[in-house]
């Protein structure tokens, strides 16, 4: 065996394998939604993909200096010019180095093409998050199952009932979600989706009075998808309020348009839905006030 084919080999293989990894790193979902949803590809988690991803990743550059070891007479060929003599700044480096730069810069300042690679990767990512369904709060898994409830607004008892209809019995009230979600072969979305009971057909869903993980992201349409609330009467009210509106904007670009923050146009949709239904049972609806809060969403 010759160490030096063997280098050759190993930085080729490993490098198929970091690209692998990194296509799928590139359309993981987030992991908030990853963790709750137990997303898994080819058996493997998030983050076991992320770590085969970071050693494999290491081995790749380890195999790497090697090869440029046994290869530095062929390198030191590439930077001389036509008089043989050494030159770092070649032509072919200065363009390597150009493209390279561009690359950064276009990346840190969002220009396409650079931003319309992350834009896709942020649209697919939001795109599983409808799909696989939002926690409730950051790390709702790692949660004890009585204070998950209780930050959702939930009644324990009723939680507790509804999840005996289906065959799930606690250890403890303050057992940990995602161990009763394992315990029964279940991801926590599913066994949240058994405990938080929707609105009876017709009712108006009312927001959460926090924004769930990812709002700002989410476009006006996708939020009323995901709360069963009416769009087009939503858009109509804010127009009214004198606000240019696209519902297919994300939530956090729409707030800067019109000179808002993030939770502040928040605040003002979740207005909206409780005037409705306010008006929709005949209650007099009390004014409500914008909530200054710092917490981004």
């Amino acid at each position: 065996m010759k160490f030096r084919k063997i280098t050759s080999l190993t930085a080729g293989l490993t490098f198929l394998v970091t690209v692998l990894t990194s296509v799928i790193l590139y359309i993981v979902p987030q992991g908030r939604v990853a963790y709750w949803s137990d997303w898994r590809l080819w058996g493997l988690s998030k983050e076991q993909w992320g770590n085969i991803h970071i050693n494999t990743g290491i081995l790749f550059l380890l195999a790497l200096i090697l090869h440029i070891y046994y290869n530095w007479n062929h390198i030191v060929k590439y930077l001389k010019d036509r008089t043989k003599n050494l030159k770092v700044f070649t032509g072919n480096f200065n363009v390597a180095l150009v493209l390279t730069v561009v690359c950064i810069l276009g990346t840190h300042f969002g220009i396409p093409p650079f931003s319309s690679i992350l834009n896709f990767s942020q649209n697919i990512k939001d795109a599983a998050a409808l799909k696989y369904g939002e926690p409730p709060f950051g790390h709702a898994e790692e949660a004890p199952f009585d204070s998950l409830v209780k930050k959702t607004g939930l009644d324990f008892n009723q939680s507790v009932a509804k999840l005996k209809e289906k065959g799930i019995e606690l250890d403890a009230p303050n057992q940990i979600f995602l161990e009763i979600a394992k315990k029964y072969n279940m991801t926590p979305q599913q066994v949240f989706d058994i405990i938080n009971i929707k609105p009876p057909p017709g009712d108006t869903r009312q927001l959460p009075e926090v924004p769930p993980p990812g709002t700002g992201n989410r476009s006006l349409s996708q939020l009323c998808q995901e709360f069963k609330l009416d769009c087009e009467n939503i858009t109509k009210a804010l127009v009214q309020k004198g606000m240019q509106v696209d519902s297919a904007t994300s939530l956090k670009a729409l707030a800067t348009e019109n000179d808002l923050t993030s939770i502040e146009l928040y605040d003002l949709i979740k207005e909206i839905v409780k005037t409705a239904a306010s008006s929709e049972t005949g209650e007099s609806s009390a004014e409500v006030s914008f909530a200054k809060d710092t917490r981004s969403l």
